[in-house]
């Protein structure tokens, strides 16, 4: 696997923030760095691979870890844990870094905080790959996420990790082989001092994820993302068995954007883990990669 560079940076209000950097490989031509945004509970682990993949590309790959997951500090006042001040936090990141403009890949989350910074800051944003998350989300995946999002669970040991990870991901997943399961459960909890498994977020940003709150939230993200599809070359990933993001909201969102390109990722729901081969394709072809050195 490429190695990273673990960097760190200062948010506005003083938390110290986390980002693993892929650095570019190979003597390939100058692109824009690409930025990868986590779900909600989720980390800069997540990108583990296709960050590698991007970067024997030749493309420096920035995995980020939002306030309150990760190696980031987790943040004292809960509704902070919000779509704007996540993107206050990567335009803070970006500064640190000297990087101009980016490409982005959002996930679920990531994506309405790229649709966010997009609003205001539009300079900063090249290409835009968002991963299953539109300006509406289904309540039957709000209601699942809502479920488990949290920490809720009682986790003893590493076998309750793995049997909650497996429990949890059943439907979303189904063609995940062990190993697969092993990755993501190394992907969703950390282990502390004592060998023990604990979730890799703080609680405290599952407060966003109530049904009303979502709904108020998508009268801001319809224009949001409205405008990111038609001023920045987008392609929108959804997984075909996607419970959050319907395939009614993304035809609604291509007729009011039609430069916006889709692509549909087989046999996966709410979201891709972007090492499906679909994915990979669809990303590459956005991307111009032409040799797919793995």
């Amino acid at each position: 696997m490429t190695a990273y560079q673990d960097i760190y940076w200062q948010s506005r209000d003083g938390l110290q923030l986390h980002a693993r950097d892929y650095p570019a490989m190979g003597d390939s031509r100058p692109s824009l760095p690409i930025i990868c945004l986590p779900g909600l509970t989720r980390n800069a682990r997540d990108f583990e691979d296709v960050a590698t993949w991007l970067a024997v590309q030749g493309k420096q790959t920035i995995a980020v870890d939002f306030r309150g997951r990760g190696l980031s500090d987790y943040d004292p006042k809960a509704k902070n844990y919000h779509p704007n001040t996540y993107a206050q936090d990567i335009l803070a990141l970006m500064q640190e870094q000297k990087i101009d403009r980016a490409h982005f890949i959002g996930t679920s989350l990531g994506g309405i905080v790229t649709a966010t910074i997009a609003m205001r800051h539009g300079n900063r944003i090249g290409r835009v790959i968002l991963n299953d998350i539109g300006p509406e989300a289904n309540p039957k995946g709000i209601k699942r996420i809502g479920a488990y999002a949290g920490g809720k669970a009682s986790i003893a040991n590493w076998s309750d990790a793995d049997a909650y990870c497996r429990r949890v991901g059943a439907d979303v997943y189904p063609a995940f082989s062990d190993t697969d399961w092993r990755r993501f459960l190394r992907r969703t909890f950390r282990e502390t001092a004592e060998g023990k498994p604990r979730f890799d977020y703080d609680p405290a940003v599952a407060r966003t994820v109530s049904p009303l709150q979502v709904r108020l939230l998508s009268l801001f993200l319809w224009p949001r993302f409205t405008r990111l599809a038609r001023k920045h070359p987008t392609l929108l990933l959804r997984g075909s068995l996607s419970d959050l993001l319907a395939p009614t909201t993304v035809e609604k969102l291509k007729y009011k954007a039609p430069t916006l390109l889709t692509a549909e990722v087989a046999n996966v729901g709410h979201a891709p883990t972007l090492d499906e081969a679909d994915a990979r394709t669809a990303i590459a072809n956005f991307l111009g990669i032409t040799e797919n050195r793995t």
